[in-house]
């Protein structure tokens, strides 16, 4: 799926470009939008990124098993945590990427062959800057027009519980597995097509 350039969400997020001021080196943003392994295979070729897991968030710790969160009733997010270097790449960036290339935030309690409220577009902040950021973010992209449909991302809290060590690293280690080939290859080309600047190998 293409999408055009997000225009209004990025100028209003671009004003949260990392300082030049040695901030902390480390910080930790939490998205869901659809299955994990296509996010997590996304943000594995983002500059500045310097790890992701693949998890289970909006949910309590007691059932965050793949199991448990496919039965549809935990109220989990399948989701991936995201620990990046602020000085290299801002939140706002990998919010704009998540919109752009890693899910479709149009698509409520789905994305493409996934259906469920575990396929959710949301974003869990981890702190109130993130939060105030998110809620800027996604208005400017409702009044962008970069998308016919409305955005249906939701801002929630809830912790994060990483997901079964078979579920870690998918992509990398299964990329000819057909559900990536199909659904989520394509978006890591698309990212190297849309961020040059931000992508690597």
């Amino acid at each position: 799926m293409s999408h055009r350039v997000i225009g209004l969400a990025l100028a209003a997020l671009l004003a949260s470009a990392p300082a030049s001021a040695a901030p902390a080196q480390r910080a930790t943003a939490v998205l869901a939008g659809g299955c994990f392994w296509g996010l997590e295979g996304v943000y594995e070729h983002v500059k500045g990124v310097i790890d992701v897991t693949s998890g289970y968030a909006g949910g309590s710790a007691a059932d965050a098993n793949y199991p448990a969160v496919s039965s549809e009733r935990t109220r989990h997010a399948e989701a991936v945590r995201i620990t990046y270097d602020p000085t290299k790449i801002s939140y706002g960036q990998l919010l704009q990427i998540f919109a752009s290339v890693a899910h479709d935030p149009t698509q409520l309690n789905r994305q493409g062959p996934d259906e469920g409220t575990s396929y959710r577009s949301a974003i869990f902040p981890q702190n109130a800057a993130q939060a105030a950021a998110a809620r800027a973010f996604l208005s400017s992209l409702a009044k962008s027009g970069t998308y016919k449909q409305p955005i249906v991302t939701r801002i929630e809290n809830g912790g994060f519980y990483p997901a079964e060590a078979y579920h870690q690293n998918f992509m990398r280690k299964n990329p000819y597995y057909p559900y990536i080939v199909i659904n989520d290859r394509p978006k890591v080309a698309e990212l190297k097509r849309r961020f040059p600047q931000l992508y690597h190998d």
